[in-house]
């Protein structure tokens, strides 16, 4: 059981989680069954699946990555035993998974049940043989940004609203744009590591340099598009700002020195606390109709 709490990141949760929630419950002002197996879905189950099957199927390459271990992912030495962890991961995820999907399938209607499947499989195609969209650069940063801003997205289309709506395309295109930016940085601190297991990604393509500059763009690139809200929501423009100053320490990086990033991703763990919180004070000021 401690396996599988630790390969579902619990500090992880709330980032999938509340975004279908906050989402749902702005869209539809009302608690129903819906708005709590949606978020019970995406709090736990979803999270088991998206980091518990890239836990089982990167085994070796976190064996030879000295930063895998304890926030950032578990990884048990001994094979044997981690076959046997494996092996329950993968049936814990089809055991919690399954049967919220076929009741959310069964709530919404053909879109909605079409994005929540295609949520669902990007989380699959990020990790699994046959897929691993992780190791395909660009593909890698986009998909990984649609794991968090996909609960949105799915929040959106079960709740009827128009995702072309001039409220809302800017907020969850430039959470696609802060998800992207902050997935490419993350991947900067194992271009070594990766090249040396023979893994891709958008970081060891055009290197650790270049990597922390797109980061840096599209984090401003979402502050830009946040702009364009009504006053409070334009606030949360500042919040992408955050992390592009944060990022922006790592400007000279080098492929040699590219480890020294692991700093600047605590520093994300870290910021997506108080950000998290503006978020919610800006979605209450919505909620009564300030500004």
């Amino acid at each position: 059981m401690a396996s599988l709490l630790k390969a579902s990141r619990p500090i992880s949760w709330i980032n999938t989680a509340y975004p279908f929630a906050a989402g749902y419950l702005m869209a539809t002002r009302e608690v129903d069954a819906t708005l709590v197996i949606g978020t019970l879905f995406f709090l736990v189950p979803y999270n088991l699946l998206m980091y518990g099957i890239n836990d089982v199927f990167d085994y070796e390459s976190d064996l030879a990555n000295p930063r895998k271990g304890g926030v950032e992912g578990d990884v048990i030495r001994d094979r044997a035993q981690a076959a046997q962890v494996h092996r329950a991961i993968l049936i814990a995820c089809a055991v919690t998974v399954v049967p919220f999907m076929a009741w959310l399938l069964w709530v919404g209607d053909l879109w909605a049940g079409v994005t929540l499947v295609l949520v669902v499989f990007g989380v699959v195609a990020y990790s699994a043989p046959g897929l691993r969209f992780k190791e395909k650069p660009f593909l890698d940063s986009l998909t990984s940004a649609l794991h968090f801003a996909g609960p949105l997205l799915y929040a959106l289309v079960l709740a009827d609203v128009s995702l072309a709506s001039p409220q809302v395309w800017p907020v969850w295109v430039a959470f696609v744009l802060w998800g992207m930016a902050s997935h490419a940085f993350g991947a900067v601190q194992d271009v070594q590591a990766d090249r040396a297991g023979g893994i891709g990604s958008v970081a060891t393509v055009i290197g650790a340099r270049a990597t922390v500059r797109v980061a840096v763009v599209l984090y401003v690139a979402a502050a830009g598009l946040l702009l364009l809200l009504p006053w409070p929501a334009t606030i949360a423009a500042a919040l992408p700002l955050a992390y592009a100053a944060s990022t922006l320490r790592f400007w000279t990086i080098t492929d040699a020195s590219c480890e020294d990033a692991n700093r600047g991703w605590r520093t994300f763990l870290w910021l997506n606390q108080p950000v998290g919180f503006v978020v919610t004070m800006l979605l209450i000021a919505q909620w009564n109709g300030w500004g």
